[in-house]
């Protein structure tokens, strides 16, 4: 009997998130969280839980303007080491965008390792910025390289973390933000108080302060004063911006 061979694993898109435009103009990309080391395959129920609802409102906001909003479905749960699976299908997924739709600017938008799948994916050409939601970041080890950032030049990115997470140290995205935004001044990062790592407390200010920065980042909307002054101000201030309860309540747009 012939021996059959294993089917290759394929990442692929998720369905477009809510009603798709019928002209797209710009593509947010949802990148789940994962494992440090899993061969695996994701659930792809709970794997994409984290972000669907946060992809609902972003799809909602921006379908005026064309937006479309996919989650990416990884090959595998584990990050792998150098392997890096999941920015790998990250990257995949931006490829597959500009298959899909051409050449129109896409924002990463990645929690947990998802996260740090969107800031090492984040040097596609076609992308134009980043969101980082309690990014897993690993330990800082003198024997290892430190984790890029020379990548996100020219882009726009945020990064936002809670400052009780027990399972994605905050203060590693602090410091990957600090050097971030020594080759990149478009970088900012907020601290939401007392949050942990799901960010269960203020998901309501976290899916608004996202959706200002990446219309902001897409289409040219105007920022609220936070972001704004989050940008601008020099380290640490901007990288330490405290997210407010109530954020979003009162956004002018």
């Amino acid at each position: 009997m012939a021996h059959q061979a294993t089917p290759v694993r394929r990442a692929r898109l998720g369905r477009a998130i809510g009603p798709e435009p019928t002209a797209v103009s710009a593509v947010v990309l949802l990148l789940p969280g994962g494992d440090e080391e899993s061969d695996r395959r994701p659930s792809p129920v709970l794997a994409t839980a984290s972000v669907r609802a946060l992809g609902r409102r972003l799809a909602r906001a921006g379908r005026e303007d064309g937006l479309a909003a996919h989650v990416v479905h990884y090959r595998y749960r584990g990050w792998n080491g150098s392997e890096a699976h999941l920015a790998r299908d990250a990257s995949w997924g931006v490829d597959e965008v500009v298959r899909r739709y051409g050449d129109v600017p896409v924002c990463l938008v990645g929690f947990d390792m998802g996260g740090r799948a969107a800031l090492r994916a984040g040097g596609h050409e076609a992308v134009n910025s980043v969101v980082a939601i309690a990014p897993w970041l690993p330990e800082e080890d003198v024997a290892a390289s430190p984790e890029p950032v020379k990548q996100l030049v020219g882009r726009r990115v945020l990064m936002v973390h809670g400052t009780n997470d027990e399972r994605t140290d905050p203060e590693l995205s602090f410091r990957l933000a600090a050097r971030a935004k020594k080759a990149n001044r478009e970088v900012c990062r907020f601290e939401v108080h007392a949050d942990g790592h799901g960010l269960h407390q203020y998901r309501r200010e976290v899916h608004a302060l996202t959706e200002d920065f990446v219309m902001g980042a897409l289409f040219g909307r105007g920022l609220s004063r936070p972001v704004e002054d989050a940008l601008a101000a020099p380290p640490p201030l901007g990288l330490r911006m405290p997210l407010a309860a109530g954020f979003g309540k009162s956004l002018r747009r």
